[in-house]
């Protein structure tokens, strides 16, 4: 239902999107990852007409987003939960963009309960709603028109944990009816847990894209143990790579140090079990593996990348 076909946007010397292709397919979450500065939301405004590109093509259901005759009632966006006026209501809000994609009234109504929004919430100017508030209406601007495209930035930014529970709960039963979703996030657990399909950008090129299973397939094993040096030896002589993954020094103290290693958990329990070493935990790498193939993925363009607070603090820049 999406798709970018070379895309590439430049700011004077600068190019903010270089190149870049990629689908969302129907029935699918597609997370869009990459650092600050990626060219994640320059993509996502190029594809609804916010951004004209220098080249490429963006396509939403087989058209440009500015040739869709309604689009509200074709893609749902969230790219700002904020671009609204702050002296209006929620409700006023919504009924505004009922009224101009000719829906019926009774939409607005339903789509505040369905954000979860009161009737007092919905009565506030936006002036005095929290991020999370914000974040609620917006995708209730978004799924107004019962569309069956979403695009949607950072939306749980400023929701607290049931927040983003019931976020995730209400995108994942829209893909499964056959709809798709276009999700840039930071949050890399839950576009872990979420995703159907990945595309990582960096420096304003796709480094990586695809079933978010295929990409992980080799994200290896976190395993945790309270005999780390022993655990190590048997991984060293059974030739798997592993390096440590929590900053606690450690022997074989009371609290388990946590390893990755570069091998399914069966191999990894097979090695621990015989060389006798207990295990804590053991289990595949998931969210890990997504934020050290993220990491890794973004190297070049991570803008925290190295110094350490222990490293700046000898050198007086932290007290």
């Amino acid at each position: 239902m999406i798709s970018i076909d070379h895309l590439t946007k430049t700011y004077g010397t600068f190019t903010a999107v270089d190149d870049v292709t990629f689908t969302a397919r129907p029935g699918r979450i597609t997370g869009f990852l990459g650092p600050n500065g990626a060219g994640k939301s320059t993509t996502l405004r190029i594809l609804v007409g916010l951004t004209p590109p220098d080249h490429g093509t963006a396509h939403v259901l087989g058209h440009r987003f500015r040739d869709l005759p309604n689009p509200g009632i074709d893609v749902g966006v969230l790219l700002d939960a904020s671009a609204q006026h702050a002296g209006r209501t929620g409700r006023e809000v919504l009924t505004i963009a009922q009224r101009t994609m000719g829906l019926p009234a009774r939409r607005v109504p339903q789509l505040l309960e369905t954000v979860g929004l009161t009737e007092d919430e919905a009565g506030r100017r936006l002036r005095d709603y929290s991020l999370g508030m914000r974040q609620r209406l917006g995708l209730a601007h978004a799924l107004l028109g019962d569309p069956d495209v979403l695009v949607l930035d950072e939306p749980a930014n400023g929701l607290d944990p049931a927040g983003i529970r019931w976020m995730r709960d209400l995108l994942r039963d829209f893909a499964d009816r056959g709809c798709t979703v276009l999700l840039s996030s930071h949050l890399l657990h839950e576009i872990e847990v979420l995703a159907d399909d990945l595309v990582v950008i960096g420096d304003g090129r796709i480094v990586a894209a695809g079933a978010k299973t295929d990409l992980l397939a080799g994200a290896g094993t976190q395993v945790a143990t309270r005999h780390p040096a022993a655990l190590a030896a048997a991984l060293d002589s059974a030739g798997l790579t592993h390096h440590r993954t929590d900053p606690t020094p450690g022997g074989s103290g009371l609290t388990p140090t946590v390893l990755h290693v570069e091998a399914d958990a069966e191999a990894v329990g097979h090695v621990a079990w015989t060389a006798g070493v207990a295990l804590t935990e053991l289990r595949a790498a998931d969210g890990a593996g997504l934020e050290e193939m993220f990491l890794a993925l973004t190297a070049d363009t991570q803008r925290d990348a190295h110094p350490t607070l222990h490293h700046l603090s000898r050198q007086g820049a932290v007290t």
